[in-house]
Formats: structure tokens, sequence, C-alpha cells
């Protein structure tokens, strides 16, 4: 799967951490920063890695900052992305089931690396239900962009 990833200086320990996990499992990972520890502003680098997955260039987004509130917030301003802030398994597995979040949304402060990494795993693994209930709330809410 080729997933976009974008981080602020406050999660790039977490942010290589999950790059270099996700690529031994044989993801494409996309990195859109940053990549150094200097202060940076976070909708600098969430926002490319969610324009690339509304963009259809990458399938799936991770994007991550001390809290995952910052990048949560921008990654949803960008049409057509579905974001979900996760700090536990069972969010991630329903967001991917109900939500068909497209972008994950993870605090390197508030989350540790081995949670993290199940998080991430889970929600890149749980596929959408496809139930018609669901994809009637999907499109309810993905309307509110075009009004």
């Amino acid at each position: 799967m080729k997933i976009a990833i974008a981080c602020d200086h406050g999660a790039l320990a977490l942010k290589n951490t999950i790059i270099n996990h996700l690529t031994k499992q044989g993801h494409e990972l996309v990195n859109f920063g940053t990549d150094t520890p200097d202060s940076c502003d976070y909708p600098d680098f969430a926002a490319k890695a969610a324009q690339a997955v509304a963009d259809g260039e990458c399938e799936k987004g991770i994007v991550l900052c001390t809290t995952g509130i910052g990048v949560s917030i921008t990654a949803n301003k960008i049409d057509g992305i579905r974001c979900a802030l996760l700090s536990d398994v069972l969010s991630a597995r329903m967001t991917r089931e109900h939500n068909d979040t497209n972008v994950m949304a993870i605090g390197a402060g508030i989350v540790g690396e081995k949670l993290a990494l199940e998080i991430t795993d889970i929600w890149l693994n749980t596929p959408f239900s496809g139930d018609a209930r669901h994809q009637r709330r999907i499109d309810k809410v993905m309307a509110l962009e075009k009004k």
C-alpha cells in the first residue's frame, strides 16, 4: 500500500519508527516531512500528506504531532479527507469499519511507540464494512464539504 506520512518536530521520532515498521511490512511510504527536530508548523506538512490522499497519489495517510490534534484538524480541512485522531485500538478498528477513514492522526506525546504501531497496523488492516447505514452516514458527512 502507498501511504502518505507527515509530522512536525514533536513527532519526528515516532514518524521514523512508523516508517521503518511499515516499510518492513512491504508498504511504500511517501514522506512529506518534517525531517529535522527544528521547530516547524504542522499545517505545512500535514496538509501535503492529506492532499496526496485526496488526489489519489496515496491510498491512505498518517499525520503526527505532539497531541495529534493540530494535524487531524489540518487533514480534515482537505476536501475528501476523513481523518480520525486515534489513541486506542478499538477506535482504530471502528473508524475504518464505520467511517472508512482515509487518514489517521496520532499524538506522539500521548501514545507510546508500541501502542502507536499497534494502532497503525489495526487501522491499515481493517476494511470498511460496506454496510449501507455506514455509507449513508459517510455520504452525509462528505456532503457537508459541498455546502
